[in-house]
């Protein structure tokens, strides 16, 4: 198997919020993103790719306000009311996502290791620049596995974000994930980042105008 980081995801309480952190923090405002209509969420977004992690991204997301409620737990776990607490507080690392051309055979093979991170399906949001298409697998629950630290599993079809995004000079310079099992992380076979059966979930270090900074998931 092989996947690549595709994006980080910070959870904010309003995406307000989640716009006033990330330039505060990484020095860089996020660009606009798009609303995903059957989650009732929407996003802003920030290009954070480097030599090891090509087409990068991160992503701020939060619950859109406009949106009806959707007729499925949301992605994330950000229909969480405790998450939903925490975010109140200030926006949070919350998750990792991976893309890859073999999605259906990257989730059977997490299967036969005991993890069952959900069944694919097709989602896309409008945007600018077109339409955006992918298929994304997520748990009927909503949960994320290994406290966040097992990826949810992307398979983008035709556009990707990171192609209309401004370089703003932040740059994704390592990424730690904890508490995922050797066969795990081989079914998996993601490059770059560095996996441990131990630790904290994820520990994202960027370069960015402000200078090194570290984000860390139970922050």
């Amino acid at each position: 198997m092989s996947a690549m980081v595709d994006h980080l995801v910070v959870a904010a309480a309003s995406l307000e919020q989640g716009a006033a952190w990330c330039e505060q923090l990484l020095g860089v405002a996020p660009a606009a993103g798009g609303k995903h209509v059957s989650m009732g969420t929407h996003n802003r977004l920030l290009a954070i790719g480097s030599a090891a992690f090509p087409m990068a991204y991160l992503e701020i997301i939060a619950h859109d306000p406009e949106a009806p409620p959707p007729t499925r737990p949301r992605w994330f776990g950000l229909g969480d009311p405790r998450l939903l607490d925490r975010l109140r507080e200030r926006p949070r690392l919350l998750h990792i996502v991976a893309r890859s051309t073999r999605l259906d055979d990257t989730l059977a093979a997490l299967r036969e290791q005991g993890l069952d991170a959900g069944l694919a399906v097709a989602a896309e949001r409008a945007s600018p620049q077109g339409l955006f298409r992918w298929r994304i697998a997520g748990r009927a629950d909503g949960q994320l596995l290994c406290g966040g630290a097992l990826p949810t599993l992307i398979e983008w079809q035709g556009m990707h974000p990171s192609e209309h995004l401004p370089a703003g000079g932040v740059t994704l310079r390592s990424l730690d994930l904890g508490g995922l099992a050797h066969p795990v992380v081989t079914a998996l076979g993601l490059h770059g980042v560095r996996c441990t059966a131990q630790g904290v979930a994820l520990r994202a270090v960027f370069d960015t105008p402000r200078g090194q900074v570290q984000l860390c998931s139970d922050d």
